[in-house]
């Protein structure tokens, strides 16, 4: 839901490039707030856009920006934030942010903002329960008001999908044990993906149904094994995401269990596969036996080493099924003429920029067993952690210099008062750009995930970026995995199409792009 009205607090006066105010008593949901940012970032001319609940952490990145609060602003105020080169393109991102708003407001409610005052309205999640009925409640609100808004909704027999990440663990834990107690099912905390009844819920893309279904501990990863059995012609049925922490040790795996069992009710599914980041060994575990006991045979895909990769694991599901496994889809650019390789002149690092993070862990995962020690702000080993925004620099400072590095641009210290990168790539372009300056870069790998939520079209912004690194350095490869579905709004032959005349190689498979990755730094080093 997104709510709009005008601000009754004066704004934060700076000069005229720079504009914060508190709107009172309004809200948007996270959904609406990133897409409304990316919209205003894009503006000509913007330099800084928060447009965001002014809750604690989105008041530090106020005065991180160097800009003032507003007085007497509450947890409860939208605050709107931009700082502009002049006058003028102050002005017009903030013509955008009031015209985003109100669209977002009115994309929810017919009839827009009035609509919104109407008492015919509902203003809670139980009122309006109490009107549709029990279904799925969607909850996308700040992290620390999910617990009330989700357990209103688990009280009215509902379902319950919660988009909202940085929610408290112990809030999570409260709320499966809660569903459990009234046979419901949690979806999430920080749940992206999900498909229930053919619709598509957060970051989904269009498949056609089939008769395997997914559990995911895992939006991306849910993305890609949807998509690759699209693409095989078998189809998707249910996604029941889970939530990225379902599997760890503290939540035990309560959703995946519950999950599981709607699934095995379902006369649709014949086939369930369980889609996790890298789990807690003990609980996963525990999962496979509760699915050992189940009607309906589950193939997992545990991302971690040893474990079969997500491509892996979806074709040991085609099998399974009974259904043939495809020559899974990879396009080269047309500069290589037929060669599937372009090896860099001298040895350099690997460099993944992510937005996904199950695909950052599998990539991670793939390079780590073949070129060594891969540094990240997401590692797979404590050691081998590194700033973010300054990843060449290992946050332990006796560690030699990071060769290669992934960094996962949806992570929470990365969109803490930013679109997620799946929505807002500006953060990721930035950093191509500095990579492909690099001359120990060598290879650059990112993902681009399409579907329904995603942006419009990730290609016209990366294109641009890859072109100019590959024109400028035509030693550097840039291999991309192309996540998606020839349905999905963005088209996935169109994004290819402008990936690799671009220069960029790509794959409809993660992990059999992150291979590719591997054998071109191993070319270079022959």
């Amino acid at each position: 839901m997104s709510t709009s009205s005008s601000p009754d607090k004066p704004p934060v006066a700076a000069d005229d490039t720079s504009h914060v105010e508190a709107r009172r008593g309004t809200y948007a949901d996270s959904v609406t707030l990133m897409q409304v940012s990316a919209r205003a970032q894009a503006v000509p001319g913007a330099r800084t856009v928060l447009v965001a609940m002014a809750t604690d952490l989105n008041l530090g990145l106020l005065d991180g920006f160097g800009m003032r609060r507003p007085a007497g602003v509450s947890q409860h105020d939208l605050l709107v934030a931009v700082k502009a080169e002049d006058a003028a393109a102050l002005r017009a991102v903030l013509a955008v942010v009031d015209d985003a708003l109100v669209q977002g407001t009115r994309r929810a409610w017919p009839g827009g903002a009035a609509a919104v005052a109407a008492p015919a309205v509902p203003m809670t999640t139980a009122s309006a329960i109490g009107r549709s009925g029990p279904a799925i409640a969607l909850v996308s609100v700040p992290g620390a008001f999910a617990l009330a808004e989700a357990m209103d909704a688990l009280d009215a027999g509902c379902d319950v999908m919660i988009f909202s990440d940085n929610v408290p663990v112990a809030h999570e834990i409260a709320l499966k044990e809660a569903a459990a107690r009234r046979g419901l099912l949690v979806m999430g905390p920080d749940c992206g993906t999900a498909i229930v009844a053919g619709v598509g819920l957060g970051f989904a893309n269009a498949v056609r149904p089939g008769p395997i279904s997914l559990v995911a501990a895992s939006g991306t990863g849910a993305q890609q094994v949807s998509c690759l059995l699209d693409l095989a012609g078998a189809g998707c049925g249910a996604v029941l995401g889970v939530g990225g922490r379902d599997l760890s040790a503290q939540v035990g795996g309560r959703s995946a269990r519950a999950a599981l069992a709607a699934l095995d009710e379902d006369q649709a599914t014949e086939l369930i596969v369980l889609v996790s980041k890298p789990p807690d060994q003990a609980v996963a575990a525990g999962v496979r036996s509760f699915a050992a006991g189940l009607a309906t045979p589950v193939q997992f895909a545990l991302t971690g080493p040893g474990q079969p990769d997500l491509t892996e694991a979806c074709e040991a599901a085609l099998r399974a099924a009974g259904m043939p496994v495809p020559a899974w889809p990879a396009w080269h650019p047309a500069a290589s003429e037929g060669v599937a390789m372009t090896v860099p002149a001298r040895t350099g690092g690997l460099r993944g920029l992510f937005a996904g993070g199950t695909l950052c862990d599998e990539a991670m995962v793939i390079a780590a067993a073949r070129l060594g020690d891969i540094y990240s702000n997401v590692p797979l080993a404590p050691e081998l952690r590194v700033d973010a925004l300054d990843p060449l620099l290992p946050v332990d400072h006796r560690a030699p210099t990071a060769r290669h590095v992934m960094i996962d641009f949806g992570s929470d210290e990365l969109t803490a008062g930013r679109p997620h990168p799946m929505i807002d790539q500006r953060l990721r372009l930035d950093r191509l750009a500095a990579e492909a300056d690099d001359p120990a870069t060598s290879v650059i790998m990112l993902d681009v995930v399409l579907g329904h939520g995603a942006h419009q079209d990730p290609a016209a912004e990366l294109a641009p970026a890859i072109s100019k690194a590959v024109t400028s350095r035509p030693a550097l490869t840039v291999i991309a995995s192309v996540i998606g579905t020839e349905a999905d709004p963005q088209g996935l032959l169109a994004q290819v199409t402008a990936l690799t005349e671009a220069g960029s190689h790509a794959f409809a498979s993660n992990a059999q792009a992150a291979r590719f990755a591997c054998e071109v730094i191993e070319a270079a080093e022959s």
